[in-house]
């Protein structure tokens, strides 16, 4: 039964992922779209700005790298890190992932259950990466003290603190899903350092994990109006031998809203 959990969460994830859904909301235009001198959406004009400066990454992002919904963002250029996959993080990565023994045995086992154990079959947080690579829509948030962000899938969110504060002690936090996060702007892009991780994380749907001894570095940055890149550097001393980078490819979504998607409603498995 688990196994069948996990392939129906799975299936549930990807039918999010196409570029229409029946929304929940009448369609409400987005303010302030670039457009061409055809009157279209013009997805490589010039980034948002906030009152302060900064880039405004606020708005309707769809991830995993695919199509920017109905708009059809610019294909990203092929520079830069390897892209990150939602089934396999390392899918681009020559070589794989640098695992220490510890991380490899605990990659083998996971692989070999056919990944019946990943949270997102068993309606638990799915994680940073696998958030990330996933295709359903996420809507920023960006305000002068945090970047909050909610996601469609399984309705999950995280909050990114840019007040100044520091990453407490991870010795002296209780663990979570999403550790504790803190982001600064380097310029035009806003670091954040996320630690304090509960034991046992999936960076994808087969298993490559994610530990206690975790520290993830986000490096966001919108390029144009309607494409985002989020470069991620996981460190790990339990289960990597070096720290690695993956990129996530974001697209700007006009005119859409997030439905609500509540994994565990009818969630009859196990039972």
């Amino acid at each position: 039964m688990r196994r069948a959990a996990f392939l129906v969460a799975m299936i549930m994830v990807m039918a999010v992922s196409v570029a229409t859904l029946s929304a929940q909301w009448p369609k409400q235009p987005t303010p302030g779209v670039p457009r061409t001198a055809s009157g279209e959406p013009d997805m490589n004009g010039p980034v948002p700005k906030t009152a302060d400066g900064k880039p405004d990454l606020s708005g309707v992002w769809r991830g995993g790298g695919g199509g920017g919904g109905r708009q059809g963002a610019a294909a990203p250029p092929p520079s830069g890190p390897p892209v990150a996959g939602f089934r396999d993080v390392a899918q681009n990565i020559t070589g794989g992932l640098p695992l220490t023994p510890y991380g490899a045995e605990l990659l083998k086992t996971r692989v070999a259950g056919n990944s019946k154990d990943n949270p997102e079959a068993h309606c638990l947080p799915m994680g940073i990466i696998q958030l990330h690579t996933q295709g359903a829509p996420r809507k920023f948030f960006q305000m002068p003290r945090s970047l909050v962000i909610l996601y469609e899938a399984s309705w999950e969110r995280r909050e990114i603190f840019t007040d100044g504060r520091r990453l407490p002690p991870v010795d002296d936090v209780h663990p979570w899903y999403y550790g504790y996060s803190v982001g600064r702007w380097d310029g035009d892009t806003l670091v954040v350092e996320t630690a304090g991780f509960r034991d046992g994380g999936w960076l994808d749907i087969i298993g490559s994990p994610l530990t206690d001894a975790g520290k993830v570095t986000e490096r966001f940055r919108r390029v144009s109006y309607g494409r985002m890149e989020i470069d991620v550097t996981i460190e790990d001393s339990k289960a990597y031998t070096r720290p690695f980078t993956v990129r996530v490819n974001q697209q700007l979504m006009l005119d859409e809203e997030l439905i609500e998607f509540i994994c565990l409603e009818n969630q009859r498995f196990g039972r």
